[in-house]
């Protein structure tokens, strides 16, 4: 089936769906150990879509048992480089077959914008494993600068067990992420989605295992980070947890690692990303297109949001205009009309969460100029309107702290230092735009930034080829691009006296 372009053809779609809760261990679908479950809630009208069980230690127990039989044997952990990219490629083939499918359970499960699962995460996800399994027999060992009696080799080698927590936002993208080099490299993975967005990683572990997959190299284990999460972290064979989330729990996960059996820990964790808008840059309405875009995409439960948009004195009131202008075009909508651009948040948690940083933003003196309102509650669903702070100084809350909604501060700034001050002064490192006509000054604020990533004259570019991942308190470690390899691999030396 082709991109269904009606709501119509997604509710048809939707009707036939048969919606499977259960957890993958081993290659099959199972309850869990305890007989728990719990409702999985779709934040577009509030009904529910499914029974989903919840995972706990004993389900961890057996997941990880089971993956490290699997590496232990070899099956894939040994398997050719070039046999495991056959599969892995199968795998992306897999996931593009099954696209509408996947797409729409994104979408009723985590309130995006069903348009955007379809032409942005799924392709993505494909591509993120389709690029780590094209890379794997492309990785080559070195050798050492010896004498000439002795060879020194350096080689890879899978580090094992690998647990992956993956967030909410973009489900089956930040799972393919991770799974795509942990198990190009030859991992056995066991993966954690959300509690509030589990349906797509697991019906992702029936297309694993169709493409060829051995039975327990990947498993999923539905529930909540505190019972199978925690379990996970604390794992004595765990061997490395990867995770993406917020930077609350990435410190609870580095003191369960070291109380445990000091996995590697490789965390991306929060940001508070700012947008930087000089005077002279060369376009001020694309500027403002890509404003308004990066905190309303995904309804701006994005890691990378353009949440703070530091703007140069002179353009000020000009472009808040601009910028209010095309931030009128995101207004929430029907995930599954296609036109619709900014869906439903997650759930009622965070609406709550959202609702509560607008009030703190008014009651610290900023100037809110546009949105601020829950709407549409006559759907049953939890909608927010993208919502414009004027007057914001970095001191405040709504400048400070990982929203993860719709929610933009603008700081005005005078000339170069300011900006870099400005944008520095946070705990996140995690990304930054910069817009200015002057190819000196971009390379001077990418110089200074404290970012792992920074975009010029765009906002969130990037592609499989360049590694992604923060400073500071955002995380360490870095995902896509051959770097993503480093997190999932020993580096072992064989040194031979000949």
């Amino acid at each position: 089936m082709g991109i269904a372009k009606k709501r119509s053809d997604w509710e048809h779609l939707a009707a036939s769906l048969t919606i499977n809760g259960r957890a993958f261990i081993n290659g099959s679908y199972v309850e869990a150990a305890g007989g728990d479950s719990f409702d999985c809630i779709s934040p577009i009208d509030g009904r529910v879509l499914a029974k989903v069980v919840s995972c706990g230690p004993e389900d961890a127990d057996r997941a990880v048992a089971a993956a490290r039989e699997s590496f232990e044997s070899g099956s894939w952990s040994r398997l050719a480089p070039v046999k495991r990219k056959q599969v892995m490629l199968r795998f992306a083939e897999l996931l593009e077959t099954h696209a509408d499918e996947l797409a729409l359970l994104e979408t009723l499960d985590m309130g995006k914008p069903v348009s955007h699962a379809r032409s942005v995460d799924l392709p993505a996800a494909a591509r993120a494993i389709r690029w780590s399994g094209e890379a794997i027999d492309k990785l080559y060992g070195e050798l050492a600068p010896t004498a000439h009696n002795e060879i020194g080799m350096i080689t890879r080698e899978p580090i094992g067990v690998v647990a992956a927590i993956v967030p909410w936002n973009f489900p089956l993208l930040m799972a393919c992420w991770k799974l795509g080099p942990a198990l190009a490299a030859g991992n056995s993975v066991v993966l954690k989605p959300s509690e509030k967005s589990p349906l797509t990683a697991i019906r992702m572990a029936a297309l694993a295992k169709e493409a060829g997959i051995p039975d327990g190299v990947l498993n999923v284990l539905p529930g909540f980070g505190h019972l199978v999460g925690e379990a996970l972290a604390l794992h004595m064979d765990v061997d490395t947890l990867v995770f993406t989330g917020s930077t609350r729990v990435a410190r609870q996960l580095m003191i369960y690692a070291g109380r445990s059996n000091m996995k590697r820990v490789w965390l991306e964790a929060g940001g508070k990303s700012p947008n930087i808008v000089f005077a002279d840059a060369p376009d001020l309405g694309l500027a403002a297109r890509a404003a308004a875009e990066a905190i309303a995409f995904n309804q701006g439960e994005v890691c990378t949001a353009g949440s703070r948009l530091l703007v140069e004195s002179p353009i000020r009131d000009q472009f808040i205009a601009q910028v209010r202008a095309e931030l009128a075009k995101w207004q929430p909508g029907h995930p599954l009309e296609p036109e619709t651009r900014c869906g439903a948040l997650v759930d009622r948690q965070q609406l709550q969460t959202v609702l509560g940083y607008i009030a703190a933003g008014s009651e610290e003196g900023a100037t809110l100029v546009q949105g601020g309102n829950q709407v549409l509650q006559s759907t049953g669903g939890v909608y927010v309107e993208p919502t414009l702070f004027d007057g914001v100084h970095n001191q405040m809350k709504i400048a400070r702290e990982e929203i993860f909604g719709p929610v933009l501060s603008v700081i005005e700034f005078d000339g170069m230092e300011q900006a870099i001050a400005i944008a520095n002064d946070s705990i996140y490192g995690l990304a930054a735009g910069v817009w200015t006509a002057d190819l000196s000054k971009a390379h001077r604020m990418a110089k200074a930034l404290r970012c792992g990533s920074v975009w010029v004259n765009q906002y969130d570019g990037g592609d499989m080829t360049a590694p992604f991942g923060g400073f500071k308190q955002s995380g360490n470690g870095r995902d896509k691009s051959l770097h993503a390899f480093d997190k999932y691999t020993e580096i072992k030396a064989t040194w031979i006296a000949i």
